[in-house]
């Protein structure tokens, strides 16, 4: 007599809500709408022509002369410099930041998040006039920086990072917010019974179960930094040295010199799937 539970392969991953993982999936085209398969290639040679003209059009015989001239690696030293500041204080203030969001039930949390998400969609140049009208020498509060420090923010270096930290930190913080809503909150409370501070167990304990999360977001954040044009030339100018970084000086080659801005381009190209790369594990493992 057959057994209820010796049941056909099929019947099993019906039951199962699919195949099992290792299983060989439907070959392409197989079971897939052509009208649906022809947009698909089309938006995917789309996505990927400009990027591969990229590549065809470098100037790979003078490559390292361009990324080697003063005025390339100025910019190329700058960026990375200020992205790397601008990450710093993302970190500093994203991480308390996200916790916030994610731990503490308070009136308004949704507008808090919806307002600290903002920038994620704000236009980068509106972002830099912002940014001028609350830090400017006649600012909101620029104007008292000046008057009781003697502190100037815009078309300055540090103005560059305060630009591209306003841009970056959501990354940061988005992702920072999901990984502890993911994380068991039940460790935190085991800790502040066991005596120790909400500060403590933070640090301690949840700290390093979203150190994964954390990195990620700081990639995301120094990647964005990195690649930030519109607020930075709005708020910070584009002086040569100072606050001009890559995405500023491929803006400016482009019209003098496009072999070097092509050059700029591919470094960033480069960094972004360095990005991708680093962080392809954290996505599969998601999906």
């Amino acid at each position: 007599m057959t057994s209820p539970y010796d049941k056909p392969a099929a019947v099993a991953d019906t039951l199962t809500g699919g195949p099992r993982r290792g299983r060989p999936r439907n070959r392409v085209g197989r079971g897939v709408p052509l009208p649906l398969l022809l947009p698909a290639l089309l938006g995917l040679a789309f996505l990927v022509l400009p990027l591969v003209a990229l590549l065809v059009r470098t100037p790979w015989g003078t490559l390292s002369d361009q990324l080697t001239s003063p005025e390339v690696w100025q910019a190329l030293r700058l960026s990375l410099v200020c992205a790397t500041a601008a990450t710093a204080v993302s970190l500093v203030l994203g991480v308390p930041l996200a916790w916030l969001l994610a731990r503490v039930e308070f009136p308004g949390r949704g507008l808090v998040r919806a307002l600290v998400t903002l920038p994620l969609v704000l236009p980068p140049v509106v972002g830099g006039v912002a940014l001028l009208m609350a830090l400017g020498r006649n600012g909101v509060v620029g104007k008292w920086l000046d008057a009781w420090f003697g502190i100037t923010l815009p078309f300055t270096t540090a103005g560059v990072v305060v630009a591209e930290a306003f841009v970056a930190m959501p990354f940061l913080v988005i992702s920072v917010e999901g990984t502890l809503r993911a994380a068991d909150p039940r460790y935190e409370e085991a800790a502040t019974t066991l005596g120790a501070s909400r500060f403590t167990a933070f640090r301690r304990v949840t700290l390093p179960l979203i150190a994964p999360g954390v990195a990620a977001g700081a990639v995301l954040a120094w990647a964005r930094a990195l690649g930030e044009f519109g607020a930075t030339i709005t708020f910070a100018g584009n002086f040569p040295g100072r606050t001009q970084t890559m995405p500023l000086a491929v803006y400016l080659a482009l019209q003098s010199d496009p072999e070097a801005a092509i050059a700029l381009s591919l470094v960033l190209l480069a960094v972004s799937i360095a990005v991708l790369a680093g962080l392809r594990d954290r996505w599969t493992a998601a999906s």
